[in-house]
């Protein structure tokens, strides 16, 4: 008798759900339960959800070390890099790169699949003693006019190569490290690292420059930039200036670096100095957080002001533990920084541009540029997939 019981009261509650009809009274909360269901099924059809468009993942991975050659070009294919930096053509003295050096360049790299898409121009991070164009950032006249018609050829030979953007440094100073650091836990490695209590007890002086303080230094960026943005946009090239590295006090032996001792601030003034498609940064992102108190919050701004202003040209990416004064260079996943943020800020923004690993941690072995780079760049890429793929 229970088990017919049963048996009829589950055919009348079917009856009843199908119909509709007095569900509520005679089941109480199975009722409701129905009802419910039926006004959310009735509300999604009404108004039905809208789901916003993912954004695409538009940069690539990309080099600036090795150069040209076959064996860097075969290193790249392997991991997957197929764009790069490839450092600067054969310099004409006096006049400026060679196209023919520089078309072989680009041959070479289409053997393997690879872009071309930037160069160095001769004012990099070697520092004003070290580079084929001191007097310009040392502001020496009428040597740096000499100096800057060189790099108007160059900005004419990087075009009829088809390379989309030219990369420089407005810098006095070398690139500041105090001693290497030896980690046990990474194999040995050594972390670049940069101590201003160390440097200062060095007492080093004065650089050949002597004093300059800031508004000097950006008479001399303006001075240069005057006369070779307008040229850059007749070739419809990006200039991209790199993140003095490290920001500094105000002064540190005689020079107040552009970007010191706010680096943000440095950022928007230097941004700000002119409205033109070819005026942005070598975002060095390494660079930037050397300048910050909390690198992994404070960059995350930082990215959003430039890349919504489309002024980030090119992105360096190297990790550090520390800040502003005291730092390490480190591996991608050992420091302050979160890479797969960083990759999600510059997806929001729409960047486009190669994103390079660079100032790997070094160890003994004889193969250890290589090995830190394939390293890096299997986390970035694995990173950038991930992410595009909505697994993060």
């Amino acid at each position: 008798m229970k088990e017919i019981e049963n048996l009829n009261r589950r055919k009348a509650l079917s009856t009843l759900l199908k119909g509709g009809l007095g569900a509520t009274a005679a089941f109480g909360s199975i009722g409701t339960i129905s009802a419910c269901g039926d006004q959310a099924q009735k509300t999604s059809e009404e108004a039905p959800v809208t789901k916003t468009p993912k954004k695409p993942m538009l940069m690539k991975i990309g080099c600036q070390h090795g150069g040209t050659g076959k064996e860097n070009l075969e290193f790249l294919a392997r991991y997957g890099v197929f764009n790069m930096d490839g450092g600067s053509p054969k310099m004409i003295e006096g006049i400026g790169w060679d196209l023919d050096d520089s078309m072989r360049k680009r041959e070479a790299c289409e053997k393997y699949g690879i872009a071309l898409d930037a160069y160095h121009l001769p004012l990099s991070s070697a520092g004003i003693e070290n580079i084929s164009t001191p007097n310009i950032m040392l502001g020496k006249s009428p040597e740096r006019d000499r100096e800057i018609e060189m790099i108007q050829q160059m900005i004419s030979v990087a075009s009829k190569t088809g390379v989309k953007a030219l990369l420089y440094n407005t810098i006095i100073h070398v690139i500041l490290r105090t001693e290497p650091t030896l980690d046990p836990t990474r194999g040995n490695s050594y972390y670049s690292t940069w101590n201003l209590e160390k440097a200062l007890a060095k007492n080093e002086g004065l650089t050949v420059a002597g004093k300059v303080d800031i508004d000097e230094i950006y008479e001399r960026i303006t001075y240069f930039l005057d006369r070779v943005l307008p040229v850059a946009e007749e070739y419809n090239i990006k200039l991209a200036n790199h993140i003095a590295d490290p920001p500094a006090p105000v002064g540190f032996r005689g020079i107040t670096r552009w970007n010191s001792p706010d680096v943000f601030e440095g950022i928007k003034r230097f941004a700000q100095l002119y409205d033109s498609p070819s005026h942005g940064f070598n975002l060095c992102l390494g660079s930037t957080a050397e300048g910050l108190k909390d690198p992994r919050t404070e960059i995350l701004p930082i990215i959003k002001w430039v890349g919504e202003r489309k002024q980030i040209f090119n992105i360096h990416l190297r990790n550090i533990k520390g800040g502003y004064n005291n730092f390490q260079e480190v591996y991608p996943d050992n420091g302050d920084m979160d890479f797969g943020e960083i990759i999600k800020a510059l997806r929001d923004v729409d960047y486009a541009g190669m994103v390079m690993p660079d100032h790997i941690p070094r160890h003994e072995d004889p193969g250890s540029n290589l090995q830190g780079h394939a390293y890096a760049f299997g986390y970035i890429k694995a990173l950038m997939h991930a992410i595009d793929m909505g697994y993060s």
